[in-house]
């Protein structure tokens, strides 16, 4: 049965991580983090790893707290709200994730300790100059070393990747890289981003958030960092892809409901005429249909996180809480900025600062016509 209420111990999760991210990542945080080349705070990073929030759904075994979507939601809904500028979602889910289900024992052994405790940064680089988000956008090259001229075992990467996040601060990147001429001869690497051949030129985005573009000039890799069996990296990215979505999704829906609340204030406080804006018909009507589309959002990402949790497929579930939570996201932010007027788009009101990241989300990390495919492709199939 279909059940969307938070246990005790969620809801008590949620009020750990609101408490701790009002304490170390308010948004004077948010501001004096935007373009640094680092992009996170490290006293939010250890404080994350104290409270076993780092490794919150890698393997037990591992290090990890091996909890569910659920709780993955709790959490991101609350860096949504807060905008907090950490790694957690490249390192501990993309790549943590990507290692627990794809990696082999030597390498869940050696990472997921170091990503659990916050010692080690993986972030992966996927997304390349004019590629696409499906497996033949993926056209950096691996060669074995044998055949690149080499003199010994590996693999030679050459290629350039964009909008790596946290690419400075990482320990190393997953990078996804073509291994032969079929559609999803793709494999995952991981690579030193000091190693010889790799170059990092910081990109400046929509967000002010932590970018670069990564660079691969002959990089050698030894075959012990290959994630897991040849061949098999695009199979391991499409299953990480499942719980990403989802997380993203909840991330959305958590800076909505902030904008969505800072609005609301806003019209309450606002007066013009000798009331509040709040009373009149079009700025009462536009944060009306703006609610109903963030609780719809809601409801959809909850269902997403409670399907996940339960076994069940999220084929069709997790691009789609992807694409409307992004979509209501922005549509949040965008109204709330017209609430403000002509003050919503400076730097010294808060609510651009949600705009900027709910559109630069909705661009990344499948963009909403991947997702329509996505979906498109279940429905059919289905």
């Amino acid at each position: 049965m279909l059940d969307l209420d938070f246990s005790q111990e969620q809801d008590m999760l949620r009020e750990v991580v609101r408490s701790l991210l009002a304490e170390h990542a308010p948004l004077t945080v948010v501001r004096e983090l935007e373009d640094d080349p680092v992009g996170f705070p490290a006293d939010l990073w250890k404080q994350l790893a104290a409270l076993d929030l780092l490794g919150l759904m890698l393997p037990e075994e591992h290090g990890g707290s091996g909890m569910s979507a659920l709780e993955g939601v709790v959490l991101y809904e609350e860096l949504g709200r807060a905008l907090a500028p950490v790694p957690h979602f490249v390192s501990c889910a993309a790549s943590g994730i990507a290692l627990a289900v794809g990696g082999t024992d030597a390498q869940r052994r050696e990472w997921l300790p170091r990503i659990s405790s916050g010692e080690a940064v993986l972030t992966p680089a996927w997304i390349e100059p004019g590629g696409g988000f499906g497996p033949r956008g993926i056209q950096v090259r691996a060669v074995a070393a044998g055949d690149a001229g080499g003199d010994g075992a590996g693999f030679v990467l050459t290629g350039t990747k964009r909008h790596v996040a946290f690419a400075r601060a990482a320990t190393r990147l997953v990078v996804l890289a073509r291994s032969g001429d079929g559609v999803a001869d793709v494999d995952l690497f991981l690579v030193d981003p000091t190693a010889p051949g790799v170059s990092l030129t910081q990109q400046f985005s929509v967000a002010s958030d932590s970018q670069y573009r990564v660079a691969l000039d002959n990089v050698r890799v030894a075959s012990s960092d290959r994630i897991g069996a040849a061949g098999s990296g695009w199979a391991t990215w499409e299953a990480v892809r499942d719980d990403a979505l989802v997380l993203l999704a909840a991330w959305a829906v958590g800076a909505a409901d902030r904008a969505q609340e800072i609005a609301v204030q806003y019209a309450k406080d606002r007066r013009q005429f000798g009331k509040p804006i709040g009373a009149f018909q079009a700025i009462a009507h536009y944060l009306a249909d703006r609610q109903t589309e963030l609780d719809g959002a809601r409801t959809l990402v909850h269902e997403a996180a409670w399907a996940r949790a339960s076994g069940r497929s999220v084929a069709r579930l997790a691009p789609m809480a992807k694409l409307f939570a992004c979509r209501v996201a922005r549509d949040v932010t965008a109204t709330a900025q017209q609430i403000f007027g002509g003050n919503g788009f400076t730097l010294d009101y808060d609510v651009q600062l949600y705009f900027r990241r709910a559109k630069a989300l909705q661009l990344s990390w499948w963009s909403d016509r991947a997702l329509e495919e996505l979906v498109a492709a279940d429905v059919l199939d289905g």
